[in-house]
Order: structure tokens, then sequence, then C-alpha cells
């Protein structure tokens, strides 16, 4: 068995007014894991540095740009018995403006923007509620002992 890194998670999210809303998309019927809830997920390509696919797989899967971008200091996993591996998964937080259109891929059939205690309820995995946890905690705690690592964008 190896340990790889090989997927990222990406949760988006924007302020409405005072309250921060989080982008959850469900999968679509004719993709792997059909109809569950989940924030944008994907594969990092050859050569590609992890931060690069979530931005890449944001802007594939919903058409949204990032305003700004932080690494989560939480690594979620999963063991493959298919790649007979654990798969560490680095986590990003990504702010979008407030009135961008989500215009989904074909691998979501829906999406909605909610608060943390339903993207919480609708997520299938312990590992991404700990990630929302975590960025909700960073985003709503002003005394949080979290630092997060913001990652600078370049303006195209």
């Amino acid at each position: 068995m190896k340990v790889t890194s090989y997927m990222i998670e990406a949760h988006v999210f924007k302020w409405v007014s005072n309250e921060i809303k989080y982008l959850i998309l469900k999968r679509s019927e004719d993709q792997i894991y059909p109809g569950i809830w989940q924030m944008v997920t994907g594969t990092i390509a050859e050569g590609e540095k992890a931060h690069e696919t979530a931005l890449r797989e944001i802007a594939e899967e919903t058409s949204l740009k990032a305003k700004k971008m932080w690494v989560v200091p939480f690594v979620n996993s999963f063991y493959s018995y298919q790649k007979d591996s654990v798969c560490m998964v680095p986590v990003f937080c990504v702010e979008v403006e407030r009135n961008d259109k989500v215009i989904l891929s074909g691998e979501h059939s829906e999406f909605k923007w909610v608060d943390v205690s339903e993207a919480k309820k609708l997520f299938a995995w312990e590992g991404q509620r700990r990630s929302l946890e975590i960025i909700n905690q960073y985003l709503t705690e002003e005394n949080s002992a979290l630092h997060f690592t913001e990652i600078p964008l370049i303006r195209r």
C-alpha cells in the first residue's frame, strides 16, 4: 500500500449581507457517487500544483472565479481499494463575488448556496464536514487561533 495525493477539495463561499453561504453541488446520476452533495473536488493533472487544480476545477465545474483563496490547515484522506492506497487530499477555501453566477458542468445536476449547518447535514463524509467546520471557525471567530495561508492570485 502507498500514500499518495492526487485529489483536491475546495470549499467555495460568498458573503451575503453578514452571512456566509457555502456552495454545495449535487453529483449527476451518471457520475461516481451519484446524487451526493459535495464541495468542488477534482484530480490533480500532471505537472499541476494542488492549488492550481482547485482553481481549475472551480472554473470547470461552476464557471466561478476566485476572489481570494486560502490553504486550510487540514488534509482530508480516504482509502482507495482499487489503487490500494491512501489518498491525502489538500483542502482549500475560496471566496467568490456575491453576484457571480454558477454555471454547472455535466458533473453536477444541482447547486445550492447554504449555511454551514445545512452543508454539514448534506455532506456524505465526516472528513468533508470537518473541513467545513474548520473553515467556518476561521471565517466567523475573531479570536480564532487558526491561521490560514492566503494564496496570491494572478489576475488575468
